[in-house]
């Protein structure tokens, strides 16, 4: 797979399990399974960088989820 798309669908993992995780505090609740996500998403993250050490860093996110978003919508 490319490691590309698994460093955005990680992130995007990471973004859309905040909201549960929070949710899940506030009702006073254990949010396990927004944590398992999280879990998930990290690893897939940690293989894209393990796999491509020196393409991934802070100013070079936006490039890669417009590379990504490019690549599999058009």
């Amino acid at each position: 797979m490319d490691t590309d798309l698994l460093f955005v669908l990680g992130i995007a993992l990471v973004v859309l399990s905040l909201p549960a995780i929070v949710s899940a505090l506030i009702d006073g609740r254990a949010p396990r399974t927004p944590a398992l996500l999280i879990l998930i998403a990290g690893s897939m993250i940690g293989y894209a960088i393990l796999q491509r050490p020196m393409a991934y860093s802070f100013e070079l996110i936006p490039d890669v989820i417009a590379r990504v978003v490019a690549r599999y919508t058009g």
